[in-house]
């Protein structure tokens, strides 16, 4: 006998009533994108579990990729037997002396199959009974157990598990939408680009850069990180946005105090244009209120006026130390912290303006027509696509340079 499945437990997309069917889809196929070189598992899902068949495979590894994975509660390894009790038996003992520090225990049957002719509290002191008679070392504690053992009697059989590893959460990535990553190369965008996807949100990046004042460091940190974040969204595709001339423009004919509101008014009107072009309906940016210059409820105003599509902003009520926090556990300050600038780094006024006004931006932007600037700057669009499993081969390649 030994752990053959690991049982995954759904979370807030239980509560999707008629939705159900299709975020438990989306969930299937991000599981099995996340396990796609693990040849040999299966994977079944139904209504209220998904279930891996292992198949030989080595369960650790598995295991440590299915807490990337958005949607998942919660995970166990199990071992399935026949709805027969002395199987049950059996796997409980199991259950229980393959249990790290246990010296008490819970017997918790949850009885899916009605059919099955012992409802579940008869069960519980059944097998509680069995596994109290049949080892030695061990007793019942109820309330405070070192481990519980969860049985659940279903039509297809019956699953024993211990321990319950905490999974991300959230719901499927890809079933609430699409949206445009303003992802700038600091510790705030990116973990703003985990946390949207936490949602269930697909993400595709942009990224405004600026050479020569930024360098080509910069710009592959940017995409250091995006290939980071498939680990959490499979997949992500980077706009690059050669930025130099607009920038240039801006800085020359906007008023310094000014420059950077209207920089991040263009950046948005750039945003637009390609979200539109790939059919996405929302920017996420790592904004966090009161952080920086431009991060005022005045300058958000202002900023916001040029642009209809919703702004998800997941940071706006965190700290700094928060923010860091997540972006240490999601292995991204390390990229993150690297001393390159970017284009919001560049071009710095001395004293920028923390509550500009519509009406003043208006009548400065007025002096200038960003038009042609603006084409020309999306006819230079680079585009660079990632998936997961191409970070792994280009990892390995990596070393033998």
């Amino acid at each position: 006998m030994h752990y053959d499945h690991i049982l995954i437990r759904y979370g807030e997309m239980s509560l999707k009533g008629k939705n159900l069917k299709h975020f438990v889809a989306k969930l299937y196929e991000n599981v099995k994108a996340k396990l796609h070189d693990y040849d040999a598992i299966t994977i079944k899902r139904n209504r209220n579990r998904m279930y891996i068949l292992l198949n030989g495979e080595d369960p650790e590894p598995i295991l440590e990729r299915c807490k990337d994975v958005f949607g998942i509660q919660s995970f166990s390894l199990a071992i399935k037997v026949d709805n027969e009790e002395e199987q049950m038996k059996e796997a409980a003992i199991y259950a229980l002396t393959h249990a790290e520090n246990a010296k008490t225990f819970k017997i918790t049957v949850r009885r899916v199959d009605k059919d099955f002719p012992i409802d579940s509290q008869a069960m519980n002191r059944v097998l509680g009974g069995y596994v109290l008679s049949n080892t030695e070392g061990y007793t019942v504690d109820v309330h405070n157990p070192d481990v519980e053992i969860n049985v659940e009697i279903r039509k297809d059989g019956t699953y024993i598990t211990s321990e319950k590893i905490l999974g991300a959460g959230g719901l499927p990535v890809g079933t609430t939408g699409k949206s445009l990553l303003l992802l700038s190369g600091g510790i705030d965008s990116p973990v703003a680009g985990y946390l949207s996807m936490k949602r269930g949100v697909e993400i595709e990046a942009i990224h405004f850069h600026s050479p020569p004042y930024t360098s080509e460091r910069a710009k592959q940190k940017v995409l250091d990180l995006a290939k980071q974040l498939t680990r959490y969204g499979h997949k992500i595709k980077v706009h690059i946005v050669p930025f130099t001339k607009l920038q240039q423009t801006i800085h020359r004919e906007i008023p310094e105090g000014y420059g950077m509101t209207v920089m991040r008014r263009v950046m948005l009107q750039v945003s637009e244009r390609v979200a539109e072009e790939r059919g996405i309906l929302s920017f996420t940016t790592g904004e966090s209120l009161g952080q920086v210059a431009s991060q005022t409820m005045e300058s958000m105003n202002t900023i916001n006026e040029v642009t209809n599509y919703p702004i998800i902003r997941p940071l706006v009520s965190m700290d700094k130390l928060e923010i860091i926090d997540i972006s240490k556990r999601i292995d991204m300050y390390d990229i993150s912290i690297r001393p390159f600038e970017d284009c919001c780094t560049v071009f710095v006024p001395s004293a920028p303006k923390t509550r500009p006004t519509r009406e003043k931006v208006l009548q400065y932007e007025e002096r200038v027509d960003f038009t042609d600037e603006i084409e020309e700057t999306l006819a230079g669009i680079e585009t660079v696509e990632f998936e997961e499993s191409q970070t792994e081969e280009e990892d390995e390649f990596s070393d033998l340079l």
